[in-house]
């Protein structure tokens, strides 16, 4: 019977939901699986020796692992080859270790898009504004242009971080789909993404004034612990529809967990699974989509 050694990289990540997904999701197939967090914070090691974690993952004979903040780009020069939608995006979630070569993925696309068509699945997509223009951000914004959002207006609090996104969009999906701006434009925009730090506990707050938001807004958050950020808290105390990081944690890892072991993935147990690990919902430093 095959076994599968896999893990976790990034900082903060002690609490992380990961293994417990994964961990359980491999037992319903029968098959072993162990799902380790490699804590950058825990190691002492600086995001930019990922590649010797990495080095070491494979000496061990790790067989995948996710990467998550802040090490989603600084891994990409450590791999062999990049897969179509992480190459394009520039940031990697998920390598696969096989046949001695380490290559690099991305299920936040796709987790973010089967969350949100899950969630939202009428909601308006002719202008929406984005807040974040990091890893995951680039994930979220490639995944609302997938989904037939007319027009994204990418925020951060680093400007020129902001129009080199908006920017490579552009090249991607053509003129007009995507724009750097200011959170100030949700006041004209059909929906709010929310794609920052900003919620966990160790960076409690808004992301942006509250008197910008509206009822008719829609709003998604990337930020899965706390499960109710104050954003949606605040959002939905207006009568906002929202929905939580939740589905994106889990279709995300759901797609890891395939490309892992070959298996399809049980997501709505893995859902399920979800539901019970955050119940209730304790908030912790680490979590957005790791």
């Amino acid at each position: 019977m095959s076994s599968y050694l896999t893990g976790l990289i990034g900082s903060g990540i002690g609490p992380s939901l990961s293994p417990a997904l994964h961990e359980r999701e491999a037992a319903r197939h029968g098959v072993p699986l162990l799902y380790r967090t490699l804590d950058l914070d825990v190691l002492g090691t600086p995001p930019e020796e990922v590649g010797e974690l990495l080095r070491a993952a494979r000496l061990l004979g790790f067989d995948g692992l996710n990467i998550t903040h802040p090490c989603k780009q600084l891994v990409i020069e450590h791999l062999d080859e990049l897969a179509p939608e992480a190459a394009e995006l520039g940031a990697v979630n998920t390598v696969v270790l096989r046949d001695g070569r380490a290559v690099g993925h991305n299920t936040d696309v796709t987790g973010f898009a089967k969350a949100f068509a899950r969630g939202l699945p009428d909601a308006p997509t002719g202008h929406v504004v984005q807040l974040g223009a990091g890893g995951a951000g680039a994930a979220v914004a490639h995944a609302l242009l997938n989904l037939g959002v007319d027009r994204l207006t990418v925020c951060d609090t680093d400007p020129a971080r902001a129009t080199a996104l908006a920017d490579a969009l552009t090249r991607r999906f053509g003129a007009g789909r995507a724009d750097a701006g200011r959170p100030a434009d949700v006041t004209t925009a059909d929906g709010l993404v929310h794609a920052t730090p900003t919620g966990m506990a160790a960076h409690p707050g808004l992301p942006l004034p509250a008197e910008l938001l509206r009822p008719e807004l829609w709003v998604a958050e990337v930020v899965y612990r706390p499960l109710r950020t104050q954003l949606l808290d605040t959002a939905a105390e207006l009568g906002c529809r929202t929905v939580d990081g939740g589905g994106m944690a889990v279709f995300q890892a759901a797609d890891a967990f395939r490309l892992f072991t070959g298996l399809e993935p049980h997501t709505e147990a893995m859902l399920t699974d979800f539901a019970q690990l955050t119940e209730p919902a304790a908030p912790f430093a680490g979590g957005r989509h790791g």
